[in-house]
């Protein structure tokens, strides 16, 4: 795969797995930066720009959750996120990277209307530190 191809893969794996979908962008960003270790700051911007935008997509499906009821089932009945959302506000999708837990925060703060532009940034630099760490740790 070239190096376009690469990033083009890397961005997609990213997304997805930032939605609801199962996914491993690590084992993708370790490949491209395995392939092409000169890419490491084309690789980070990448993988957070698409998983940035994965947690989005989740931010407005909770825009569109009509109820609390509706909310329960999207979330599986855990209301754990709900709570964290609601107690710190958007600061609280620093944690947005986490496996499962991640996406209910995004839902939860769509649910609950928080300001979107604040909900971004705060997703996206924790997803860019979580980024930054496995590729620097890779590169030891």
């Amino acid at each position: 795969m070239d190096e376009q191809s690469s990033l083009l893969a890397l961005f997609t794996s990213s997304f997805l797995s930032a939605t609801l979908l199962p996914g491993s962008s690590e084992a993708v960003l370790f490949g491209v930066l395995t392939a092409y270790p000169q890419l490491f700051w084309p690789a980070l911007g990448f993988a957070s720009l698409g998983n940035t935008m994965g947690g989005m997509s989740s931010y407005a499906i909770g825009l569109f959750l009509p109820d609390e009821k509706a909310l329960l089932k999207q979330s599986g009945g855990n209301m754990r996120g709900l709570e964290w959302v609601r107690s710190y506000g958007s600061p609280v999708l620093l944690l947005a990277w986490v496996p499962i837990i991640g996406d209910l925060l995004c839902v939860a703060a769509g649910w609950l209307r928080i300001n979107w532009i604040l909900a971004m940034l705060f997703m996206a630099i924790g997803k860019f530190v979580r980024y930054w760490a496995i590729a620097a740790a890779m590169s030891v």
